[in-house]
């Protein structure tokens, strides 16, 4: 890989884990600072798609979501640090340097952390089979939940045909995809002042544009395909930011979303069932006047 590719990655990979793979980083805020709730207490937990290096990257909520993360497993599932956007603008705030350091925090305290490697990251390749500060460094892997099922896991990037054929076409995609967030945030500044909720314009052009829906649609199937191939019972990644768990032939395909827009993770509980935790719900329960437990729209025995 070029010089001039990894130099800046490489950069943020020492920001984050330390040059001696330790993890020596800067003190963290004070955990003070975030209100007590009552822990989320898994047994597996994945996320993706964090993108740090980003403005769009919403490290507080992820960061909110980690200190009250209980689990035995933990997976990054692919796109943590946004190597294609430092490689154009280098962008590393302290936010992203705690979010690191917690990661790194879970994994001293006994929690087994698992990083897949996902296309803006991919510069950690290089790195598979290897562990920083206790995060191991896999391509992929085969996860057993508690009732004995096998999933797999990866980030999805490999079954991405646009990635795979047309990576011009990608990095092209990534950067209006940059510009719709951008653009997002000062519309929902605006609509914050008007009184009006959060709303995502990326979301909503995912979710209703024919191409989109169809782009959705054949990677959620290739998927499918090649963990029916592998013999498993279901397939966890990320990758197109967009959370969803269903039944695709007999394969049960769950995706983990993002950390940019709907902030949502997959969790495994103590029996084996899966769920979709929506943390922007979870923190606003978490307000005096609402209910005090984490949101889950959808889960599968």
């Amino acid at each position: 890989m070029r010089p001039w590719f990894t130099t800046p990655l490489m950069r943020a990979w020492q920001a984050g884990f330390g040059r001696s793979g330790l993890g020596a980083l800067p003190p963290s805020r004070p955990a003070s600072a975030t209100p007590r709730r009552p822990a989320l207490k898994v047994r597996t937990a994945w996320i993706s798609d964090v993108h740090l290096g980003t403005p769009g990257c919403q490290a507080d909520a992820l960061l909110d979501f980690l200190r009250h993360l209980e689990c035995d497993t933990l997976y990054l599932v692919g796109d943590i640090i946004d190597g294609w956007q430092l490689r154009r603008h280098w962008y590393w705030p302290q936010a992203h340097n705690d979010v690191v350091q917690k990661l790194l925090r879970h994994a001293r305290k006994g929690t087994r952390v698992v990083f897949v490697p996902g296309n803006h990251d991919e510069f950690a390749r290089q790195f598979l089979d290897q562990a920083f500060g206790g995060i191991e460094v896999r391509e992929d892997c085969i996860h057993t939940l508690a009732d004995g099922r096998r999933f797999w896991v990866t980030h999805g990037d490999l079954y991405d045909g646009v990635i795979q054929c047309a990576r011009w076409l990608a990095l092209v995609g990534d950067a209006l995809y940059e510009f719709t967030l951008k653009l997002n945030r000062h519309l929902n500044s605006l609509r914050a002042r008007l009184g009006l909720p959060y709303w995502s314009l990326s979301k909503y052009l995912k979710l209703k544009v024919k191409r989109a829906v169809s782009y959705v649609s054949d990677f959620e199937e290739a998927l499918a395909r090649e963990a029916r191939r592998q013999e498993v019972d279901g397939v966890v990644c990320g990758h197109i930011h967009h959370a969803e768990m269903r039944d695709i032939g007999g394969i049960l395909y769950c995706n983990d979303g993002d950390w940019v827009e709907s902030l949502t993770a997959l969790v495994e509980q103590a029996d084996g069932t899966l769920a979709i935790v929506h943390w922007a719900d979870h923190m606003a329960a978490s307000l005096p006047h609402r209910a005090d437990t984490a949101c889950v729209t959808s889960s599968a025995g």
